[in-house]
């Protein structure tokens, strides 16, 4: 799976190079753009077909994702095993279901996410779907970046998992070079260091 997901981040151009900051609030000499890949629907099918068909028979009900990104996929892979998707988005600094979502107590309940460096959204997400009672059954993901394995209390599965440098502010040889560094995602700000 992962020699594949490379081949499609990579031929998609979701692979960038420069000095990034994360959402993580991290640095990075390297940024995966998902929406590079997102945009591309036979992209998106297969690499959500990754997803789905390692957990197809996990009597999945429901796909749940963290809002913006990862509502297509969880679009994508829930279609593909034939279940409802739902997101959580933020409200007042808290993430939670809104426009009518919601999840009944013991639904098995799928949660996926796009480009995962510290897991902070998946647990978020979790923690919103465990609120409501309903049964975890898995965690997957696009690209798994994790800086250290997190324990989401669930199977993980990724399409492809890389070991991408990132540093706090304080550290990064980008910054100690003067190098601009650029906030990828809807905001596009550069900045300096």
């Amino acid at each position: 799976m992962t020699a594949e997901a490379e081949r499609i981040l990579v031929e998609s151009g979701a692979v960038q190079e420069g000095h990034f900051l994360l959402t993580s609030g991290r640095h990075s000499p390297v940024y995966v753009e998902k929406f590079n890949v997102l945009q591309r629907p036979r992209y998106a099918e297969q690499l959500c077909k990754m997803i789905a068909d390692h957990f197809r028979d996990q009597n999945v009900e429901v796909v749940a994702a963290p809002a913006v990104g990862a509502i297509i996929i969880a679009y994508e892979v829930a279609r593909q095993l034939g279940v409802r998707s739902i997101f959580a988005e933020r409200e007042e600094g808290n993430w939670v279901f809104r426009r009518g979502f919601a999840l009944s107590p013991g639904e098995r309940t799928l949660v996926v996410e796009d480009v995962v460096t510290t897991g902070g959204s998946v647990e978020q997400v979790l923690s919103v779907v465990r609120g409501h009672g309903a049964q975890v059954v898995g965690v997957g993901i696009l690209v798994d970046r994790l800086i250290s394995p997190v324990d989401f209390g669930a199977p993980l599965f990724s399409c492809h998992r890389v070991s991408l440098p990132t540093y706090t502010p304080d550290e990064c040889p980008l910054c100690a070079k003067g190098l601009p560094v650029t906030k990828p995602g809807s905001s596009g700000l550069t900045t300096s260091p």
